[in-house]
C-alpha cells in the first residue's frame, strides 16, 4: 500500500509508468489541461488555482514540487514511502495529508495510499493505480467538469471531491464484504463441518483494516472542520462536514460487519459442537448396548462354567445329570429373559430421557 511508483505492477505483471498531470482551474469556470507545472501556474494567473496529479510518482517526477512550489523534501518523502496512516501535517505555505483508498481484488481487498498537498493556489495528488490497471482518481476530470461551479471557486472545493470519492470507495469495500458474508452465512448454515473458516477470517481483516483507515481518516476531516488548515475557504467547511458524517456512518457499518463475523463464527462453532456432541451420544449410546449385552450374559457364562465343571455332574450324580442339564439349561433361559427385559425396559427409558442418543 503506498504511492511507489516504479514499485507497482499492473495485473499482467509489468511495471506501471509514471504519469503527471497538469491542469489549471480558471475563476471563470474552465479546466486547461497543460503541458508541464510552469505552463500550468502560469495559465493560471493570479486568479485561478492548479491541480497536479501524479500517478505512480518517483522521486524525479516530484522533484519539481520542491524546486518550484517549495514543498519540504520530508513531505516528498512521505509520499514516495507509502503506508503512511492518514494524516495531517501542517507547514507555513501548504498543508500535507495522506488517505487511503480501498479495493476489492481477486487477491482480496488492497489499500493504496493517496496524497494531497493543498495551498491557495494548488491541489496536488499523488496515488498509484487500481489492480487493472486504472488510476484511483481516473473519474474525477469528468467530475471536476460536471460540478465546474463550485470546483472553480477554489482548491478546498476540489479537495473535498478528492475525499468524497475515497470515503466512497470505503463504503463499497465494506458493502461487498457484507455481501461475502451473507454468501458465508448461507453455507455455514448448510454445512458447518464443510466450511472453510479462513473465509471469516479474511473478512474479519479487511474489515479491521477498513475500520481503523475510517477512524484516522475521521480525526483527520474533523481536525479540517475545526479549520487546523488555513488553506480551506470557510465557505468549503460545510462539505467536510457532510464528509465528517459520512466517515460516521461508514465506521458504524463496518463495526456492525465485524460484529457480524464474530457472531457468524459463534454460529460456526455452535454447529460443530452440536455435530460432536450428537456424534459423543451416539457412542455413548453404542457402549451402553455392549455393556448391557455383557451384563447380560455375564451370569449365563458363569453358569454354563459351573455347568462345565466335573464337580458338577458328581454333585448332582451319575443318574441325574442328565436333568441337573436340562435345569441349568432353563435357568439360563431365565434369566437370560429377565436381563433382556430389564435391557429393553432401560432402553425404552434412555430413549425417552435422551432422544438425540437413539
Amino acid at each position: 500500500m503506498g504511492c511507489l511508483g516504479p514499485e507497482i505492477r499492473n495485473k499482467e505483471g509489468f511495471m506501471n509508468k509514471p504519469e503527471n498531470r497538469y491542469f489549471t482551474i480558471t475563476r471563470s469556470g474552465t479546466l486547461h489541461r497543460a503541458a508541464g507545472l510552469t505552463d500550468a501556474l502560469a495559465f493560471a494567473g493570479d486568479e485561478g488555482y492548479v491541480w497536479l496529479d501524479y500517478i505512480d510518482p518517483t522521486a524525479e517526477s516530484l522533484e519539481e514540487l520542491d524546486s518550484v512550489l517549495g514543498i519540504h523534501p520530508l513531505s516528498i518523502e512521505d509520499c514516495l514511502n507509502g503506508d503512511q496512516l492518514p494524516k495531517l501535517d501542517l507547514f507555513p505555505t501548504y498543508s500535507f495529508m495522506t488517505f487511503t483508498a480501498f479495493e476489492q481484488s481477486p487477491d482480496g481487498l488492497l489499500g493504496h495510499e493517496l496524497d494531497v498537498f493543498i495551498s491557495k493556489r494548488f491541489l496536488i495528488t499523488a496515488s498509484n493505480r487500481d489492480a487493472d490497471g486504472t488510476p484511483i482518481l481516473s473519474a474525477l476530470e469528468a467530475s471536476i467538469v460536471r460540478d465546474m461551479d463550485t470546483v472553480r471557486l477554489g482548491p478546498s472545493y476540489l479537495l473535498h471531491q478528492v475525499v468524497d470519492t475515497i470515503v466512497d470507495r470505503k463504503l463499497i469495500a465494506v458493502e461487498k464484504i457484507e455481501e461475502k458474508l451473507d454468501d458465508d452465512e448461507d453455507a455455514i448454515l448448510k454445512d458447518a463441518s464443510s466450511y472453510n473458516l479462513g473465509s471469516l477470517m479474511d473478512s474479519r481483516r479487511d474489515l479491521q483494516l477498513i475500520r481503523k483507515s475510517l477512524f484516522h481518516e475521521r480525526e483527520l476531516v474533523g481536525k479540517l472542520v475545526r479549520k487546523d488548515s488555513p488553506f480551506l475557504a470557510e465557505k468549503s467547511l460545510i462539505y467536510f462536514r457532510d464528509v465528517y458524517d459520512h466517515l460516521s456512518k461508514y465506521y458504524e457499518i463496518a463495526e456492525n460487519a465485524r460484529e457480524q463475523v464474530t457472531n457468524l463464527m459463534e454460529i460456526h462453532l455452535s454447529l460443530i459442537s452440536n455435530k460432536m456432541a450428537e456424534a459423543s451420544n451416539l457412542t455413548n449410546a453404542i457402549m451402553r448396548r455392549l455393556t448391557l449385552i455383557t451384563t447380560i450374559f455375564m451370569p449365563l457364562t458363569l453358569i454354563s462354567g459351573i455347568g462345565g465343571m466335573s464337580e458338577f455332574t458328581m454333585i448332582v450324580g451319575p443318574a441325574n445329570w442328565r436333568t441337573g442339564y436340562l435345569i441349568l439349561f432353563i435357568a439360563m433361559v431365565i434369566i437370560g429373559f429377565i436381563n433382556y427385559l430389564l435391557l429393553l425396559r432401560m432402553e425404552r427409558r434412555a430413549a425417552r430421557d435422551y432422544p438425540q442418543s437413539r
